[in-house]
C-alpha cells in the first residue's frame, strides 16, 4: 500500500485535532526566546564602528574606579583573591595581574629571599607567580593544623563486676608563620576553644610552645623545647600534601622524637633550637637523664582548618558523635 493511501485511511477528526494541537504548540509563548542572540560580553565587538561609549552596567564598577579596585585587591589575602575572581569577568582579568601574586609569593616564602624566589619562578614555573603559588608546596598561615588522636584507657572496676573502658580524645595543634616560626599545643580542648590562645601573647598557663621550622620541597622539620628542671626537645618531621591541587591542607606526621639537651646547648637559648638539633640521629640525646624516645602513637595526620571555619568545623564534635575521624 502506498504512503498516500495510508494518509487517506486516517479519520478526519483525528487529523484535524492533531493539526490544532500542532498550531497551539507553535503559538505558545516562550519568553526565553528573547534571550537568544543577546550579546552579554562587556566589551564592544571586534571591528565595531559604533561611536556610543561603553557604560558598565554594574553599579560597583561605576562607583569604584579601576585604580581603587586595584588597591582593594592588593590588600586581600590570596584565598580571598581566588574567591573574588569568581565574581565577574572583569575581576577575574584584574586579579590575574602578576603584581598581586608576586607579593603573595615573596611573603609566603620570605625565608628563601626575593632573589632565590625569582630564580625558582623562572626556572620551574615559567615565570608565572600565580602558577608558583598554586603548584609549589607551602605551609598555610591563614588557619591552624589539627591532629585528632584517640586511644582506649581502662577504667576502675566497680564491685568486681564491670571493667569499664574510656575512649580518650586529644588534639595536636600547629600554627605556622611565614617567618619560620610556629606554635605548638597538645590539649584535649576543641579547636574553637583553643584558637584564642594560639598566638605569641599566650600565657604560660596556656602551655603554648613556639619553635622553628624549615620547609624543603614537601618535607617539614620543626623543633621546640619544653622548659623545666630537665628541658626536653621535641623534634618532628612532617610531609606536606593536599586533597586538591594547591590546597596544602594535610600534614602527615612521619616522626615524633623527644630527647634532652646538655648544659652548653641550653645556654645557647631556644631561639635557634632547630639549628641545635640539626643533624641529630633519631635516637640521639645529649642528656642522660632524658633519654631519646621515638613515639609511635598519636601520629594521626594534621587537617588544616581556616580561621573562618574554626567554629563550624567537624572536629568540634564530641567523642560520642564522632568516635573516629579519617582525614583522607
Amino acid at each position: 500500500m502506498m504512503a498516500s493511501e495510508l494518509s487517506l485511511s486516517v479519520p478526519a477528526d483525528v487529523s484535524t485535532s492533531s493539526h490544532l494541537r500542532a498550531m497551539q504548540f507553535m503559538e505558545m509563548q516562550r519568553p526565553w526566546w528573547n534571550l537568544y542572540g543577546v550579546r552579554v560580553r562587556p566589551f564592544p565587538a571586534f571591528g565595531s564602528t559604533s561611536d556610543k561609549p561603553f557604560v558598565d552596567t554594574a553599579l560597583i564598577h561605576r562607583c569604584l574606579p579601576d585604580e581603587l579596585l586595584f588597591e582593594v585587591f592588593a590588600r586581600l589575602p590570596p584565598y580571598s583573591l581566588g574567591k573574588a575572581s569568581c565574581v565577574c569577568r572583569k575581576w577575574r582579568y584584574t586579579i590575574r595581574n602578576p603584581t598581586f601574586w608576586r607579593s603573595v609569593c615573596l611573603k609566603t616564602w620570605q625565608s628563601f629571599g626575593a632573589m632565590e624566589d625569582s630564580r625558582i619562578v623562572q626556572r620551574m614555573y615559567e615565570g608565572s607567580w600565580r602558577k608558583m603559588w598554586i603548584l609549589r608546596p607551602r605551609l598555610r598561615t591563614d588557619g591552624i593544623y589539627v591532629s585528632r588522636n584517640t586511644y582506649i584507657r581502662a577504667g576502675v572496676a566497680e564491685w568486681k563486676v564491670t571493667n569499664p573502658v574510656h575512649l580518650v580524645c586529644y588534639y595536636r595543634y600547629i600554627r605556622f608563620f611565614p617567618s619560620g616560626r610556629f606554635l605548638y599545643k597538645n590539649s584535649s580542648q576543641k579547636v574553637k576553644e583553643i584558637i584564642r590562645c594560639m598566638n605569641f601573647r599566650a600565657s604560660k598557663a596556656d602551655s603554648v610552645f613556639n619553635g622553628r621550622y624549615t620547609l624543603a620541597d614537601d618535607e617539614v622539620e620543626g623543633a621546640i623545647m619544653y622548659p623545666g628542671v630537665n628541658p626536653t626537645v621535641l623534634r618532628m618531621r612532617l610531609r606536606l600534601r593536599g586533597t586538591t591541587v594547591g590546597a596544602n591542607n594535610r600534614l602527615d606526621l612521619l616522626s615524633l622524637v623527644t630527647s634532652g639537651l646538655n648544659d652548653s646547648e641550653l645556654n645557647d637559648g631556644a631561639d635557634d633550637m632547630l639549628g641545635i638539633v640539626e643533624g641529630w640521629q633519631e635516637d640521639e640525646t645529649h642528656n642522660p637523664d632524658v633519654p631519646a624516645i621515638s613515639h609511635r602513637r598519636g601520629l594521626a595526620p594534621f587537617v588544616f582548618v581556616p580561621f573562618e571555619e574554626v567554629d563550624t568545623s567537624v572536629l568540634n564534635l564530641p567523642v560520642e558523635k564522632m568516635d573516629y575521624f579519617v582525614p583522607g
